[in-house]
């Protein structure tokens, strides 16, 4: 192992526009076509587009309907996430078999240790290799001494790349990036620097860390220039907790009749309460959110005495907060949320107060 070598830890592995690529499988006559995975309902967004189709500006999650502006001979496919999750099995079967320590973060990308191979490129580079043989897709790696290295190195040259960086090369690489290519540092918070003059990550990482938590506060403020500068994150195979996890539809038409807004609000808890109890959940905060045809957002929560994942529980005070907000208007958007949420056999926190009912990390909008 070469010097270098030594300080590289973490991979970041992202397969390319992995939904179309999927799809390309099937149905390879749409190759070096512009392609766009996205639903056909009016409100539908893009689930991904192929690179094809990025070059006239469609990206995820943008309304399907300004994508067909954009490219109005881009081929839409329908999503089919039975084959995605199929797909993503094959695949993260396959990184196991090369690493021990992995972190999925989702059907298409994860976080491997890489710190005891013995040539972290090499190894990547076989993997890759045996990915492609063996399903068809390509991926793009970023291999660094932590996770914020690895994860913007990895979006660096997609398609295909292959990004190798040390710390200082990274910052030196991208110091007049901004802000909001590092995890963490999300849009509102890049526009709240840009006001403050700060647009790129070497203004952020030179900026004193009084200015910053003046700003920020202390724990946001440390963590932006922490972040900045490329500074070792969590190491793999310890995610964040998960506090809360939600369901949340928005609706092909607004819906005003009060009853049709029960039904789908016990089909959430449905599908959310049978997440719960596959992963040994439980939670003492459920709360609900109404967003209106005006586009007005509403959360309300309520906290109960005992943890619970029980779907007639959970649909029950849903239906009952939705009972008392009463929404004035039609409803374009409805969630169900539980959070406070701990393992099964774990002791939860008692007298908390209930929490802010937003949408969790596993809210599935169609």
């Amino acid at each position: 192992m070469t010097a270098g070598d030594s300080q590289l830890s973490v991979a970041h592995l992202d397969a390319d526009a992995f939904y179309v690529s999927v799809e390309l499988l099937r149905r390879p006559e749409l190759r070096g076509l512009p392609v766009v995975v996205a639903h056909d309902h009016p409100r539908a967004v893009v689930t991904t587009a192929s690179y094809e189709a990025r070059k006239f500006g469609v990206g995820s999650a943008i309304p399907a309907s300004r994508a067909r502006r954009l490219c109005p001979d881009a081929v839409f496919v329908k999503p089919d996430f039975t084959a995605y999750r199929e797909a993503s099995a094959q695949m993260m079967g396959i990184i196991r078999d090369h690493v021990e320590r992995v972190e999925v973060l989702g059907l298409d990308e994860a976080y491997l240790d890489v710190h005891e191979l013995y040539s972290p490129r090499a190894a990547m580079r076989r993997l890759l290799a045996e990915i492609k043989s063996r399903t068809g897709l390509t991926c793009s790696v970023g291999i660094g001494p932590n996770r914020l290295v690895a994860k913007v190195a990895s979006d660096a040259e997609k398609p295909c790349g292959f990004v190798v960086l040390t710390r200082e090369q990274a910052c030196e690489r991208f110091s007049s990036s901004p802000p909001s290519i590092v995890p963490g540092i999300g849009p509102k918070t890049a526009a709240r620097l840009e006001r403050l003059g700060l647009s790129t990550l070497a203004a952020v990482a030179a900026a004193p860390e009084e200015a910053l938590t003046a700003s920020f506060g202390p724990n946001l403020g440390r963590d932006l220039r922490r972040r900045a500068r490329f500074e070792a994150g969590r190491a793999i195979g310890t995610p964040r907790k998960v506090v809360s996890e939600s369901r949340e539809r928005t609706f092909e038409r607004d819906i005003a009749d009060p009853g049709e807004l029960r039904d789908a609000l016990m089909r959430m808890s449905d599908e959310l309460c049978e997440g719960l109890q596959r992963r040994e959940r439980r939670g003492r905060t459920i709360g609900i959110k109404v967003r209106l045809d005006d586009f007005t957002t509403v959360t309300r929560a309520r906290t109960i005495a005992e943890p619970t994942s029980d779907a007639e529980v959970v649909g029950s005070i849903a239906r009952e907060l939705l009972a008392a907000y009463d929404p004035p208007r039609p409803v374009r958007l409805l969630g169900v949320r539980v959070a406070g949420l701990h393992r099964d056999g774990e002791q939860p926190a008692r007298g908390a107060a209930p929490e802010r009912s937003e949408p969790g990390q596993l809210a599935m909008p169609i």
